[in-house]
């Protein structure tokens, strides 16, 4: 496996490896389009008039794709970079892995026997994913000009600079697409219940982009952890905190799809979002173009909400690695508490979890499907979060906290897991108030294919009575971990997986799941070497149940 050292320059910086590193994002763009670009031999790089006609050329086999993400960088001024980065997982004989990032946005890892094979490999990667959102910059090129691409200048300071205006400006629209079809559905959905309106303001959801737009896939709202003990059935919902929700109800939609892609029938096969991964894994991925994002209408509780007057050295984060403000953090009953603080009531009767933001790091990390869905799809993750501005002035501690805590776990990790590092940005929020205003402790859920709103009581941990989705006279959720393992179960059928089917338990089923789990214990032993404490040990007795 190739290991190359931590903190070292990407690929595009080659031949300048043993150069200091230009400051500035706009320089740094320069310093790579006009030095890196292997037409840039004696020659200043002129870029063709349109980016259509570079794509033209590429689809037609005249270009190969690193030369059309460098030519289309050019043209359309996007901060690009194929970065080195590591082989993962137990590979045999001597590979080199790149991946392209795009205004911050990493895709997926290309591999080869040599550097240039892994470049060009990672680049046709990107590209069905990169060219749909490429669409908006289009319209509003500038005439194009024989003049030749400015050479580099020193800049001031990264931290005094403001992004390059091409950057922001696509950045805005993607987040301005994101936020209109979060409001719209959301918009629907309270309009059917408008009882329920009030619970609206901790909304998150997970938006799906495909060559047909952008489609919210799945809502949750909720600022509480349940007060019952712990259940041994597997149907008290243990977390009801809005991303929780939200990603509880994101795999539901994955499961659906699931079962879709595994149906005999043609129509419904097609119309979902998975197909056969190329990596040989026998595993499912998210078909070409398809990308998903997150929206919060809130920071999520525990080291996102760093407060503003702590600053933060931005070449190192050794001196804060023991502070309790970016620590993991545990969740009691809609009260979150540093790991190193014992001010709570650490008592055997009431259910603990990790904070809504340490989800979120471990997501980003592990993927957002989970142990049980990873024996079908290779890992997702989120390219943007969007972070509504209620109460907030700065995703800062969103970025330290999801990613800054957990920069170099990538080599540590098995095959397919990575630190994916999400774009963060400031939004409007799509929606008034706060938890507050939330009737009682209110926690709402909807994934799409749903005819209607689930309310669930979060401290109590089941669906009340008045909620316009009942699963039965129980009142157990379709959230609760009963409900993951049925479809699962389902799945598992449908994919002829008579192993799966076998299993005992939740629990068992979980722990199957072997590449997820080494990267679980990677990611959690690593955190805790770095200083932000221990993670919580879940009591077994809550997964050891079956249908």
């Amino acid at each position: 496996r190739m290991f190359p050292t931590r903190g070292s320059h990407g690929v595009s910086f080659a031949q300048m490896e043993n150069e200091p590193q230009t400051s500035g994002l706009c320089t740094f763009f320069f310093l790579f389009t006009y030095f890196s670009h292997p037409t840039n031999e004696g020659n200043a790089f002129k870029p063709p008039a349109s980016p259509q006609i570079v794509i033209d050329k590429y689809t037609q086999g005249e270009m190969d794709a690193v030369s059309v993400l460098h030519q289309l960088a050019q043209i359309l001024q996007f901060h690009l970079e194929i970065k080195e980065t590591v082989t993962t997982g137990n590979i045999a004989g001597l590979y080199f892995a790149f991946c392209v990032v795009v205004d911050g946005v990493e895709y997926k890892t290309g591999m080869g026997t040599t550097k240039k094979a892994a470049r060009l490999k990672a680049a046709q990667f990107a590209l069905p994913d990169l060219l749909p959102t490429l669409e908006d910059l289009k319209s509003s090129l500038p005439e194009a000009s024989d003049v030749p691409p400015p050479l580099p200048v020193k800049e001031p300071s990264i931290s005094n600079l403001r992004p390059c205006r091409a950057i922001h400006e696509r950045t805005s629209s993607i987040g301005h697409q994101i936020l209109h079809a979060v409001r719209d559905q959301l918009t629907k959905l309270m309009n059917s219940h408008p009882e329920f309106s009030t619970c609206a303001g901790s909304t998150a959801a997970f938006i799906i982009q495909t060559s047909g737009g952008w489609e919210v896939v799945a809502l949750g709202t909720g600022n509480f952890n349940t007060k019952q003990s712990t259940s041994s059935n597997g149907r008290i919902v243990h977390d009801s905190h809005a991303v929780v929700n939200a990603r509880r109800s994101l795999m539901r939609f994955l499961y659906r799809h699931l079962l879709m892609f595994f149906n005999e029938t043609d129509d419904l096969k097609e119309k979902s979002v998975f197909q056969r991964s190329g990596s040989g894994s026998g595993l499912l991925s998210l078909k070409d173009g398809v990308t998903l994002h997150l929206y919060v209408n809130q920071l999520p509780k525990g080291a996102t909400q760093i407060p503003s007057k702590l600053r933060l050295n931005p070449l190192s984060i050794a001196a804060w690695q023991v502070n309790n403000e970016i620590s993991l953090h545990l969740s009691v009953e809609g009260k979150v508490f540093s790991v190193f603080s014992w001010a709570f009531d650490n008592s055997a009767s009431k259910v603990v979890s990790m904070s809504a933001t340490d989800k979120l790091t471990q997501w980003q990390v592990l993927g957002y499907q989970g142990a049980l869905l990873s024996h079908f799809i290779e890992p997702i993750y989120v390219q943007n979060i969007l972070v509504g501005d209620i109460g907030c002035s700065d995703v800062r501690g969103m970025k330290i906290s999801v990613s800054q805590r957990v920069e170099g776990i990538t080599p540590q990790l098995p095959t397919f897991y990575c630190m994916m590092t999400p774009h963060i940005s400031l939004v409007p929020a799509v929606a008034a108030g706060g938890a507050a205003e939330c009737r009682l402790s209110y926690a709402l859920n909807w994934s799409e294919g749903d005819c209607s709103l689930e309310v669930v009581d979060g401290l109590e941990g089941k669906t009340i009575e008045e909620s316009p989705f009942k699963s039965g006279p129980a009142l157990a959720s379709r959230l609760c971990k009963a409900a993951m393992l049925h479809r699962f179960k389902l799945v598992a059928k449908d994919a002829q997986r008579e192993d799966l089917l076998a299993t005992i338990s939740y629990r068992e089923a979980k722990r199957m799941a072997k590449p997820y789990q080494e990267a679980k214990n990677v990611l959690r032993a690593y955190l805790q070497q770095q200083g932000f404490g221990a993670w919580l040990v879940k009591l077994s007795v809550r997964e050891n149940f079956n249908m």
